[in-house]
C-alpha cells in the first residue's frame, strides 16, 4: 500500500494541517515549501514558526523540501525520488492567495498559482498518474458575480432573498464567466480548469476545493490574507484593523482547516476524475465582519480599533456562503464539525501568548 503524501505549501494553515493529519494516520510525508508567504506580506507573516512545529513533532515522518513549485527540475527530483514509494496523493496547497497583492506583480501571481499547478499535474501525469490529486481552489473562481445576487440588508449582515434558490449557499453551477475576477482570481480559474482537464483529458482523479474561507489556528494571518487569523490577532495585540467596504455586514463562511483536510482524506479514500466541490462552513458556520469583531473583543475581552474605508476590495464578495450538498451527497460520512466560535476559541488559545510576546 502506497503510504506517501506529497504536500506542496506544507507549512501553511492547510499544508500543516494535512501533514499532521495523515501522519497521525501512519502516512510519510514529503512537505514543499519556501515561506514565499513572507516574500508576499512580510516578516509577519512568514510561515517558519509553523515550520518548526512540524519538524519538531512529526520528526522522521516529515520530509522537508525548501523548493518553488515553479522550479520544475527542483520537482522533478523530488518526484523521481519518491518514485520507487509512489504517492497516495498530492495535496497542492501552495499559492499566492491575496487578490490584492496579485495586482502588484501579475507575473509572480499567475506563474505561482497557474503555471506551479501545471508543473505539478504534468509530474503527476508522469510518476503517479493514478495518484489523487488535491487542489485548493477558491471561490474567488466566481469573480464577482455572487454581488449580483437579491441581497437584503439587514442590522449587523447581508443576507440573500429567503426564497432564492442559493438560499441554502451558493453551489457548483454558478458561471464563473463574464465576471470580474481580479487578478488573483483569473490566475486561479486557470489553475482550477487545468486540473478538471487533467482529470477529463486523462482521466486521473483530480478534485478541485473552491474553497469559502479556510481559517484554523496554523494560520500566519496578516491584513492582505487570513481574514480570521488577522482579526483575532488585532483584537489581542490592539492593532488596528481596517474595515474594507460595505459597512462591515459583508458576510463569509469559514471551515476549520481540519474539516478541509477531512474532505481531502474522503476524496483520497474514493477518488473520482475531474470533481469540483465548493467547501467551506456554509450554513452552518458563518459570519458578518461585525458579527466577527464581536466575538473576537469577547475573546480578547477589550474593544477593537476599528478603522472604516469606504472603498471595497475589487472583486470582493458582499454575501457569500458556500452550499456543501454536492460533497455531502457524495462522501456522506463528512460533517463540519466546527462552528464559529469554537473556530475564534481555537484561533485565540493557540496564538495568544505567541502574538502578546512576538
Amino acid at each position: 500500500m502506497k503510504r506517501t503524501i506529497l504536500i506542496t505549501g506544507s507549512a501553511g494553515l492547510i499544508g500543516s494541517e494535512s501533514a499532521r493529519f495523515f501522519a497521525a494516520r501512519g502516512y510519510r510525508i514529503i512537505g514543499i515549501d519556501n515561506d514565499m508567504r513572507a516574500q508576499f506580506f512580510g516578516p509577519d507573516a512568514s510561515t517558519r514558526w509553523n515550520l518548526q512545529r512540524l519538524v519538531n513533532d512529526l520528526g522522521s515522518r516529515y520530509d522537508h523540501h525548501h523548493v518553488d513549485i515553479r522550479d520544475v527540475p527542483a520537482l522533478e527530483d523530488i518526484f523521481k525520488h519518491a518514485s520507487d514509494l509512489g504517492f497516495a496523493a498530492i495535496i497542492h496547497t501552495a499559492s499566492q492567495p491575496s487578490h490584492d497583492w496579485a495586482a502588484r506583480d501579475v507575473q509572480t501571481d499567475f506563474t505561482v498559482n497557474a503555471n506551479g499547478t501545471l508543473n505539478l499535474l504534468e509530474l503527476m501525469r508522469q510518476h503517479c498518474p493514478q495518484a489523487p490529486f488535491i487542489f485548493t481552489s477558491t471561490n474567488k473562481v466566481y469573480g464577482d458575480a455572487p454581488n449580483q445576487l437579491p441581497l437584503v440588508e439587514q442590522e449587523h449582515r447581508w443576507e440573500i432573498q429567503e426564497d432564492h434558490q442559493y438560499r441554502d449557499g451558493i453551489d457548483e453551477t454558478m458561471s464563473i464567466d463574464h465576471t470580474k475576477h481580479s487578478l488573483f482570481g483569473a490566475s486561479k480559474v486557470a489553475a482550477d480548469i487545468l486540473t478538471q482537464e487533467y482529470g477529463r483529458y486523462f482521466n486521473m482523479p483530480t478534485v478541485c476545493f473552491r474553497g469559502g474561507c479556510l481559517t484554523g489556528p496554523n494560520h500566519s494571518g496578516t491584513q492582505l490574507h487570513g481574514f480570521l487569523s488577522y482579526l483575532m490577532k488585532c483584537a489581542v495585540t490592539g492593532d488596528p484593523y481596517t474595515v474594507f467596504g460595505y459597512y462591515g455586514k459583508q458576510v463569509r463562511d469559514n471551515i476549520h482547516s481540519y474539516d478541509l483536510v477531512r474532505m481531502f482524506e474522503e476524496f483520497i479514500e474514493n477518488p473520482r476524475p475531474a470533481a469540483v466541490y465548493n467547501a467551506g462552513g456554509g450554513r452552518e458556520s458563518n459570519c458578518s465582519l461585525r458579527e466577527a469583531v464581536r466575538m473576537c473583543q469577547e475573546l480578547a475581552g477589550k474593544p477593537m480599533k476599528l478603522i472604516y474605508s469606504k472603498e471595497n476590495r475589487i472583486g470582493d464578495h458582499i454575501w457569500y456562503i458556500s452550499h456543501l450538498g454536492k460533497f455531502k451527497r457524495d462522501y456522506p460520512r463528512w460533517k463540519c464539525t466546527y462552528t464559529m466560535p469554537e473556530i475564534l476559541a481555537t484561533i485565540y488559545e493557540d496564538n495568544c501568548r505567541r502574538w502578546v510576546n512576538s
